[in-house]
């Protein structure tokens, strides 16, 4: 399963409003080799699922990714801060064993 937050649920919508997309746009996550740490997140909107998607309504937020990076994400869940740390959206990933300084890479 992957997990949405409130903040990451309230900051999804909000840019999805001002660019005006539909409802049938949902949160693609990838995980990719890069950064300092070695695996990198990726999040764009999507609305076309792909082969062998995994699909995930949390919160009422549709995350999808493919089963590869599920692998790597399984039991996550996407947050959003504008603290003055000024993270964005980072992923509370259990499966990570370290992250680097900004949060977005991590290695197992």
């Amino acid at each position: 399963m992957l997990f949405v937050s409130d903040s990451a649920k309230r900051k999804l919508n909000e840019i999805r409003s001002a660019k005006d997309m539909t409802e049938d746009y949902f949160v693609r996550v990838t995980i990719t080799s890069g950064g300092c740490s070695g695996l990198t997140y990726n999040l764009d909107f999507d609305n076309e699922l792909k082969d062998k998607d995994q699909v995930f309504d949390d919160n009422e937020t549709k995350v999808v990714c493919d089963l590869k990076s599920f692998l790597y994400l399984c039991n996550s869940t996407l947050a959003f801060s504008d603290d003055l740390d000024g993270k964005g959206f980072y992923f509370d990933n259990p499966n990570a064993a370290r992250e680097c300084g900004c949060g977005e890479s991590f290695a197992l």
